[in-house]
C-alpha cells in the first residue's frame, strides 16, 4: 500500500497470516477485513501479523485502510503474480460468465516460512474465526 516491495523474508522468523482477497470496498471484502480487525488483537496475541493481497492498486489500499480503520497492511498485486503463485488466482464464474479473479483463500505461515494451513473459498463474515480455530 506504501508502493513498496514486501517479501516473505520481511517476515522470516515470524507467524504471518496471508490473505488474498477479490477486491477493495466491495460488501465480502469489506466484511472479511472488518472480521481480521475485529480480531486482529487475538491473532496477536498469538504472534501473528496479517497481510491482504488483492489485485487492486496502492491508492485504493490506501482508501480501503482508512475507511475501515484497518491495522494491518494490504498487498498490490497488480499483475496477480502473487496470486498465480500460491494458485489462487483462478477461473471465476458470475451470472453465466466465466472471468480470471483472486479465490479468497488464507495461508498461515510458520516461522520457518512454511505453510502450515490453508484455508480455500473463505466465507468473508467467518473468515476470522475460522483462522483463529485452526490457530489454537
Amino acid at each position: 500500500q506504501r508502493g513498496e516491495i514486501v517479501t516473505l523474508n520481511n517476515y522470516a522468523g515470524k507467524k504471518l497470516v496471508l490473505y488474498f482477497y477479490p477486491k477493495d470496498d466491495t460488501p465480502g471484502c469489506t466484511a472479511e477485513a472488518c472480521s481480521l480487525r475485529d480480531n486482529y488483537e487475538a491473532l496477536l496475541a498469538q504472534g501473528y501479523a496479517i497481510l491482504g493481497v488483492s489485485p487492486d492498486k496502492e491508492a485504493k489500499h490506501q482508501k480501503f485502510i482508512e475507511k475501515y480503520n484497518l491495522p494491518f497492511d494490504l498487498l498490490a498485486d497488480t499483475d496477480n503474480a502473487v496470486a498465480v503463485a500460491y494458485g489462487v488466482w483462478v477461473e471465476k464464474s458470475m451470472y453465466g460468465k466465466t472471468y480470471m479473479g483472486t479465490e479468497r483463500s488464507t495461508f498461515v505461515i510458520g516461522p520457518d516460512g512454511k505453510i502450515k494451513a490453508i484455508f480455500r473459498k473463505v466465507k468473508p463474515d467467518q473468515h476470522a474465526e475460522l483462522v483463529l480455530g485452526a490457530l489454537s
